[in-house]
């Protein structure tokens, strides 16, 4: 399926060559991580460096300060920096700023095709409920074709590009047929909400927000359009220097996710204060969290491959990106 117009190319999340920061940026870049909320780490220690979204089971395990314990038994100390979609946060891995994080499947696709030296290391399992395309109450909007011409809020390259491309060619759109508006959810929801856009491609908690506070219906969620999975990524030098390290992550992060889903009510009590949303929003974003952290199997490679073949096919990637040649072996 070709693409006629250049309004709907690559994302502009400027992921770089892979280059050793300087002195100069590693200052700018932690000036810039405090300012996001990242924690900072215990001078001396050996520390390894987290990336966040506003929501997930990262999220849990930083606000259960569970992992903190379990590094220092070992010497290490973690400093979390938040982000506000999947494409920063795979830009400051890139680039040398962080170990090891959490995003949706589209960012690390994008990432991969411009050469970040990413590891898919676990992945959770779909919520194709997480994700969907939200017009306003009163839109005249009823159908995903009702989306030709229109102006669509979207964050370039995160999860949700993927449902977007997904909802179009299932009624036989193509990306060129809608006007595609790229900001970061913030401002997505302030243009929703004014009026600016017709229709926004979101994900939670973001989705329960806007849903909650404007009465938004949902176009489409990502049901049998797009799986909406969840990848724990690690720099590649990270994940071949400390691999046990890495196992010692993932198990933390297995246990927080069993303990959230068990305990959903005290989940939503412990994160309310500190991403201040209301707990009826909370609650319904918790209860579409999808829950377990599992390896890549050859389903998961297979949907993601899906995703990369889908993404240059519409020439939003330069080159073809083999998912299989980003896959962490742990350590057996």
């Amino acid at each position: 399926m070709a693409v006629s117009s250049d309004r709907f190319l690559y994302p502009d999340v400027s992921i770089p060559t892979h280059r050793q920061p300087g002195r100069r940026a590693l200052l700018a870049a932690a000036a810039a991580a405090l300012v996001a909320g990242a924690t900072p780490a215990a001078a001396g220690d050996h520390v390894v460096r987290i990336g966040v979204q506003k929501y997930g089971t990262l999220v849990i395990l930083r606000e259960r300060r569970t992992l903190e314990p379990e590094l220092q038994k070992r010497g290490w100390s973690v400093a979390w920096t938040e982000f506000p979609g999947g494409p920063q946060l795979l830009e400051a891995l890139n680039v040398g700023d962080l170990d090891f994080g959490i995003t949706g499947d589209a960012p690390p696709v994008f990432a991969q095709a411009a050469g970040a030296p990413l590891l898919y290391v676990a992945a959770e399992p779909p919520a194709p409920t997480g994700e969907a395309i939200l017009v306003p109450p009163a839109s005249t909007l009823r159908g995903i074709g009702d989306l030709k011409g229109r102006r669509v809020a979207l964050n370039k390259g995160s999860n949700v590009h993927f449902l977007l491309v997904q909802a179009l060619t299932s009624v036989g759109l193509r990306p060129a047929d809608i006007e595609p508006v790229y900001l970061a959810p913030a401002d997505a929801r302030a243009a929703f909400e004014q009026g600016a856009v017709d229709a926004w491609v979101i994900w939670d908690p973001y989705l329960a927000a806007a849903q909650a506070a404007t009465g938004a219906r949902v176009l489409a969620d990502g049901t049998g359009l797009a799986t909406n999975r969840q990848f724990f990524l690690a720099a590649r030098g990270f994940a071949e220097g400390q691999p046990a390290l890495l196992k010692l992550l993932l198990e933390q992060v297995d246990v927080t996710d069993k303990w959230a889903e068990a305990h959903q009510p005290e989940t939503v009590a412990m994160l309310a204060p500190s991403l201040k949303l209301p707990v009826p929003v909370l609650q319904t974003a918790v209860a579409r969290l999808a829950y377990g952290v599992g390896p890549i199997t050859p389903q998961v490679v297979a949907d993601q491959q899906r995703i990369a073949d889908t993404f240059f096919e519409l020439k939003l990637i330069p080159a073809p990106v083999a998912i299989r040649e980003a896959l962490w072996s742990p350590p057996s």
